[in-house]
C-alpha cells in the first residue's frame, strides 16, 4: 500500500455527483482553509441533528473542534464535505481504530469509526448516501477495511443510510446506542444499489431540463433575428405549457413585455420574482460566466447553453469550457453545450420546443440524441419527411443535442430513457463516447428493454471532433461495432439507417426470427427484396409476385395469407403504380391510400408479425402508412380470411411464385458452426413468444419486475415504408438481430467461479510488482511483468504455461533438454522473431541431443549470434490448433477479450473475436464459434475436432484475472495449442499499471471531459 505524505492533498477524491433530485454537489476533501465554511455549516444545522451527531447538546462547535475537523492526514483521519456554492451541506469522517476502538496510526489495523452530518435543508436529496460511497472508496484505497458507526436509535434516518447500502454489516444494540458495522468489499447488492442510485439520481437531473416548469431566455435580442430571439420564438410556437421570461441587460428600463411575443421583459433574472428551472443562453462566450453566476444564485436548475466560442475554438476555448463546467457545478446545476442546438419534448404537458429548430416535431415514441448540431437538424428535418404530425409513424418523444458534451451526455439520456413509458426506441448520434465502460453498461441494460439505435462519427481517425476531450481509440472500428453489438446496441453507419431502423422498430413488433416472406405486383422488386435478405444473413422464401393488375384487395389476401404461415416471422411488401380495369380504387380516393388501408386491415390481424413496404412512385402510400390510422375494424374470421373452395382447388390467377436460382431450403437447420462473418451472425431460431416494441404485452412480465412502467398497448396499424428494397431489408435485418439478442439476452449466461482461483493472492502479488515500480510512475503508462513473476500470477489463476529454459550456449541447451525430457523444442525469443515461424526460429520434435547440437548451430549459423536470438529450449506438447487468447484495456471500449487463430488468420485476415469483460460462459461459447476460422476448431474436412471446453475455460479465467484486477492492463498467451484433450500456453506476457484514480466500478460520480 503506497502511503502518501503527510497533508498530501488527494485531488482524485474529488467529485461531482448527482443528487436524488437531479440537483449536483460536489464531494472534496475538508481542508484547513474550510475552518468559516464549517462553522457556518453548524450554525445553520438544527439543535436536533447535532444532538443526533454528538450524542448530546452540542450549540457549537469550539476551536478545537474546529481545528480538529478540518486538519487531516489523509490516511487515518479524513474528511469529506458535499459542497453547493462553495458552501458545506455536508460532512463525513472516519478515524482510524484498532480492536479496542481506540485511534491507530498502523496500517495493520483495518477498522475504523464514520460519522455524518447534513445540512437540515438538504436532508432527503440523499446526500448522506453519496457521502458514504465515496468515503468507503477512500478508506478502501487506504487499507480501511471495515467501518463501525454508533447511532442513537432515534436517528432512523441515518440508521437506514447505512443499512440500505448493501454491504454485509452487523447490528447490535448496547447502552441504548446502535452499533453497525459493515465490510467495505463491494458486494452485488451494494454494486445494485449504487448503480440504481445512480440511474434515478441522473434520470430526474435529465427530467428537470425537459419538463421546466418556467424557463428564461437570456440573451433574447431587441429586435427579430438572432439565436436568442429565434430560440424564444420556438419556445413560445411549440405551445410551451410553462412561464417563459425574455431577458436582456440591454432592454429598456421601462420595457415591460417583449412585442410581437407579448412575453415578459427584464434586464436580469433577478426581476424575476418565480422560479426559473430553466435558463436557455445565447450572450457571447465572454457574458456566461456572469449570466451563470446569476442563474446560480436565482436558484436556476439547468442551464442550456447556445453559445459557441468554446473548446471548439481551440486550447484557450477549452479552458474557457471547463471553467463554465467548474462554475456550473459549483451552484448544483446541470449543463447542456456548450454549442448546443438544443432540447425539445413533445409531451403534451410539456410542449418545449427550447432550440433552434424551425418547428416542432411530431409526438411519437422516439428518442434522439446527437453531439452535432447539424446532423441533428438532418434527423428532425428526415423524420418531418417521413411522417409529420403527432402520432405519426416518425413522432419523437424528446430530442437533445448537447454540442460540446460539456456535461449532459448520452449516458445521462440512456439513464433518463430506460425508465421513460413514452419513448419506445433510443437513436444515438455520437462522435465521441467519454466513458465507455459506463455507456457500454447503460447501453446493455436499455437494450434488455427497448432498442438503441447508434451511429458514431470520427470512427476512423483516431481524434475527437473539437470539443470533444476523450481518450483515443486503440481498437480498429470494427472492433467498436462488434463489442456494441455484444451490449445489444444495433451500430448502423449513416443518418439515413438511423432513421430507416428508429422507424421499423417503433412502429412494428420484434421478429420472432429469420425467415421473410417477400409479395408484390413487381417481379424485379421482389427479386432485389430477396437478394438483400440473402446478403443481410436472413432466410428469404420464395417471393410471391402478384399480376401487375392486382387490386387493394389483392395485396390484403397474399398479405394476411403470409403472416398467417407458421413458417413466416416478417414480411416484406413491394408495390408499384398499378394498371387494371374496374374500380379498384373507391371514387375520390387515390390507388396509394387504398393500399395502405388494405395492409392495415391484414397486418392488424396478425400484430405478433412485422410488415414493412418497398414502394416506387407512391409516395401517397408511405405517407398514409406513415400517419396516424383510426382503430382497426375488429379481425376477420377464420372463414372470412380463408379462400374460397373454388379458390383452394386451382391457382389464383393474379398472383405467382418465382423460384430464384438457387433457392434456398425453407429452413434450414442452423450448421454447428456459422459460415457467416462475424458482422452478420446467422440467427438462432426461435423459442417462445417474440419480444414487441409497438404490441408491449409479449414482455409484460420482464418489464415489471424491472420496475418499468409500460403504456397500453398499441396496435401496429403504422407501417413504414421505404423507396428503396436495401434500406428496408437492413432495417428489418437489425430487428432480426436485435430480436435474437433479446432472447439470448434473457439468459446471458454466468461468470463462472473456480475454486483453484487466488484472488486474494494475485492481489498481493501485483501490489508488490507495482510496489516495486516506484510512486512516480503514471497510471497513464504500463510496465511488463518479469516472466517469472507473470508465470506465477497467472498460476494463481490456474492458468499454467509450459516451462521455458533459456539456452545462451549449447551446453546449456542440453542440459536443459535433459531437464525437461526428449522430444523438445528450440525457438528464438527475439522480438523481431517471435511468433514468426515462417522465418525458422522454431525447430520442433528434436529426438537427441545430437540433433539438438546441429539445430543450435543451424540456428545460430542462419539467424544471428545467441546474444541476438535469446534461444530457449521448451517440451513438446501434443499437436492440435495454435490459437492466441488476449485482453487488454482500451481507453475508449475499455476491458476487452480478444480470441483467434495464431498467425496469419489473426494477423494477417484480422479474424479476431472479441468481447466485453467480465464475459460469461454463452458469451465466451459464441466467441470462440464467432470467427471466421472456427471450422477449424471443430473437425474441419475430417479433422479430429479440439478440445474447445478447455479453450473457453481458459478465457474465462483470462477475463476474471483482469476483472478482478484493474492493475492488469495486457495479457497475452501465444501460441495456446488446442488438442482434442487440453491445451498448453506455450508463451505469456503481462502487463501492470497503477488504476486510474477512478473508474466505473468506484464511487457515482459525474465525468469531466
Amino acid at each position: 500500500m503506497q502511503t502518501p505524505p503527510e497533508h498530501a492533498y488527494p485531488t482524485h477524491w474529488e467529485a461531482d455527483v448527482v443528487l436524488r433530485d437531479g440537483g449536483t454537489a460536489r464531494i472534496r476533501p475538508i481542508t484547513t482553509d474550510d475552518a468559516e465554511r464549517l462553522v457556518s455549516f453548524y450554525e445553520q444545522v438544527s439543535d436536533e441533528s447535532k444532538y443526533y451527531r454528538f450524542f448530546a447538546p452540542y450549540p457549537r462547535l469550539s476551536d478545537r473542534d474546529v481545528h480538529r475537523f478540518t486538519h487531516h492526514d489523509y490516511v487515518d483521519r479524513v474528511g469529506l464535505a458535499a459542497t453547493i456554492g462553495g458552501e458545506f451541506i455536508g460532512t463525513v469522517r472516519y478515524d482510524r481504530i484498532n480492536e479496542q476502538g481506540l485511534p491507530a496510526k498502523n496500517p495493520e489495523d483495518d477498522q475504523a469509526e464514520v460519522a455524518f452530518l447534513v445540512q437540515d435543508a438538504h436532508q432527503g436529496r440523499g446526500v448522506a448516501s453519496a457521502l458514504l460511497e465515496h468515503i468507503a472508496a477512500v478508506a478502501r484505497e487506504r487499507g480501511i477495511r471495515r467501518f463501525a458507526a454508533e447511532v442513537l436509535p432515534a436517528n432512523s434516518k441515518m440508521i437506514k443510510v447505512f443499512t440500505d447500502a448493501g454491504y454485509t454489516h452487523k447490528r447490535t444494540f448496547e447502552d441504548g446506542v446502535v452499533r453497525l458495522e459493515f465490510d467495505l468489499e463491494p458486494t452485488e447488492q451494494s454494486m445494485a444499489v449504487m448503480r440504481g442510485r445512480e440511474q434515478r439520481a441522473e434520470a430526474r437531473s435529465v427530467q428537470r431540463l425537459l419538463a421546466p416548469g418556467s424557463v428564461a431566455v437570456i440573451g433574447t435580442g431587441r429586435t427579430p433575428g438572432g439565436v436568442g430571439r429565434t430560440a424564444l420564438r420556438s419556445l413560445l410556437d411549440s405551445g410551451f405549457t410553462g412561464r417563459v421570461h425574455a431577458v436582456n441587460h440591454a432592454f429598456p428600463e421601462d420595457l415591460q413585455r417583449l412585442d410581437p411575443e407579448d412575453v415578459p421583459a427584464v434586464r436580469t433574472l433577478r426581476e424575476i420574482t418565480d422560479p426559473v428551472d430553466l435558463a436557455v443562453i445565447a450572450v457571447p462566450a465572454d457574458s456566461v460566466p456572469d449570466v451563470i453566476r446569476d442563474c446560480g444564485e436565482h436558484g436556476v436548475q439547468g442551464v442550456l447553453v447556445l453559445s459557441s466560442g468554446y473548446a471548439e475554438a481551440g486550447p484557450d476555448g477549452r479552458e474557457r469550457q471547463r471553467a463554465l463546467l467548474r462554475q456550473a457545478r459549483s451552484y448544483g446545476m446541470r449543463l447542456i453545450g456548450p454549442n448546443a442546438f438544443g432540447l425539445i419534448n413533445t409531451a403534451p404537458d410539456v410542449r418545449l420546443n427550447a432550440s433552434l429548430a424551425p418547428q416542432m416535431p411530431g409526438a411519437g415514441h422516439i428518442g434522439l440524441f446527437t453531439q452535432s448540431g447539424a446532423i441533428g437538424i438532418a434527423l428532425l428535418s428526415g423524420l418531418h419527411a417521413r411522417g409529420p404530425g403527432d402520432g405519426g409513424i416518425a413522432g419523437i418523444s424528446a430530442f437533445v443535442s448537447a454540442g460540446n458534451r460539456a456535461d449532459v451526455s448520452g449516458n445521462d439520456l440512456l439513464q433518463y430513457w430506460y425508465e421513460d413509458p413514452d419513448t419506445d426506441v433510443v437513436i444515438l448520434y455520437l462522435e465521441s463516447i467519454g466513458n465507455p465502460r459506463k455507456f457500454a453498461r447503460l447501453a446493455r441494460r436499455t437494450a434488455a428493454v427497448k432498442p438503441v439505435v447508434v451511429a458514431k462519427g470520427a470512427r476512423h481517425n483516431g481524434t475527437a471532433p473539437p470539443g470533444h476531450a476523450v481518450p483515443t481509440v486503440r481498437v480498429p472500428d470494427s472492433t467498436v461495432a462488434a463489442l456494441m453489438r455484444q451490449a445489444g446496441v444495433i451500430r448502423v453507419d449513416t443518418v439515413t439507417e438511423l432513421i430507416d431502423a428508429g422507424l421499423l422498430l417503433a412502429s412494428q413488433p420484434l421478429p420472432a426470427g429469420p425467415r421473410i416472406a417477400i409479395l408484390g405486383n413487381s417481379e424485379s422488386l421482389a427479386l432485389l427484396a430477396y437478394d438483400a435478405c440473402l446478403t443481410e444473413g436472413l432466410r428469404p422464401q420464395r417471393p410471391r409476385v402478384l399480376a401487375s393488375a392486382a387490386t387493394p384487395d389483392d395485396f390484403r389476401s397474399a398479405l394476411a395469407e403470409a403472416l398467417s404461415a407458421d413458417g413466416c416471422d416478417a414480411v416484406v411488401v413491394t408495390a408499384i403504380p398499378w394498371v387494371g380495369e374496374g374500380a379498384a380504387v373507391s371514387p375520390g380516393g387515390s390507388e396509394g391510400a387504398a393500399l395502405a388501408d388494405a395492409l392495415r386491415t391484414a397486418a392488424a390481424a396478425h400484430p405478433e408479425k412485422p410488415v414493412t413496404v418497398v414502394h416506387l412512385a407512391m409516395d401517397d402510400l408511405a405517407q398514409t402508412l406513415a400517419a396516424p390510422a383510426p382503430a382497426p375494424a375488429p379481425a376477420p374470421s377464420a372463414e372470412s380470411s380463408a379462400p374460397a373452395p373454388d379458390q383452394a382447388a386451382c391457382p389464383e390467377p393474379a398472383a405467382r411464385t418465382i423460384n430464384p436460382a438457387p433457392a434456398p431450403a425453407p429452413a434450414p437447420p442452423p450448421p454447428p458452426i456459422p459460415p457467416a462473418p462475424s458482422h452478420f451472425p446467422r440467427p438462432p431460431a426461435p423459442t417462445g413468444p417474440p419480444p414487441t416494441l409497438a404490441a408491449r404485452q409479449a414482455t409484460p412480465a420482464r418489464d415489471a419486475e424491472a420496475g418499468i412502467p409500460r403504456r397500453p398497448r398499441r396496435e401496429p396499424l403504422r407501417i413504414p415504408a421505404y423507396p428503396a428494397a436495401e434500406r428496408a431489408v437492413r432495417s428489418l435485418a437489425e430487428a432480426v438481430r436485435y430480436a435474437a439478442w433479446r432472447r439470448e439476452a434473457a439468459d446471458p449466461g454466468r461468470v463462472p467461479e473456480y475454486d483453484d482461483i487466488q484472488e486474494a493472492a494475485a492481489g498481493a502479488d501485483i501490489e508488490r510488482l507495482l510496489d516495486g515500480l516506484g510512486p512516480d510512475v503514471p497510471t497513464s503508462r504500463s510496465v511488463p511483468v518479469p516472466p517469472q513473476d507473470a508465470e506465477a500470477l497467472l498460476a494463481r489463476y490456474g492458468i499454467h504455461t509450459l516451462p521455458v529454459l533459456p539456452a545462451p550456449d549449447p551446453d546449456t541447451a542440453v542440459r536443459a533438454a535433459a531437464r525437461l525430457g526428449y522430444p523438445v523444442a528450440l525457438k528464438t525469443t527475439a522480438p523481431h522473431l517471435r511468433h514468426r515461424p515462417d522465418l525458422g526460429g522454431v525447430r520442433l520434435d528434436i529426438a537427441g541431443e545430437a540433433e539438438l547440437r546441429r539445430t543450435y548451430a543451424e540456428l545460430t549459423d542462419y539467424l544471428g549470434s545467441p546474444e541476438e536470438l535469446r534461444p530457449v529450449v521448451q517440451s513438446m506438447v501434443p499437436r492440435g490448433v495454435d490459437t492466441v487468447v488476449r485482453a487488454a484495456i482500451d481507453p475508449a471500449a475499455g476491458a476487452v477479450l480478444s480470441f483467434g487463430l495464431a498467425g496469419a488468420p489473426s494477423q494477417l485476415l484480422g479474424d479476431i473475436a472479441h468481447r466485453l469483460i467480465p464475459a460469461t460462459d454463452r458469451e465466451v461459447a459464441e466467441q470462440i464459434r464467432s470467427i471466421r476460422a472456427a471450422p477449424l476448431l471443430f473437425g474441419w474436412r475430417g479433422s479430429q475436432p479440439v478440445d474447445t471446453a478447455a479453450l473457453a475455460e481458459l478465457l474465462l479465467r483470462v477475463s476474471r484475472l483482469v476483472d478482478d484486477h484493474p492493475e492488469v492492463v495486457g495479457v497475452d498467451l501465444e501460441p495456446v495449442v488446442v488438442a482434442a484433450q487440453g491445451l498448453s500456453v506455450l508463451g505469456a506476457t503481462v502487463r501492470l499499471a497503477r488504476p486510474p484514480a477512478t473508474t466505473d466500478l468506484g464511487p457515482r460520480r459525474l465525468p469531466v471531459y
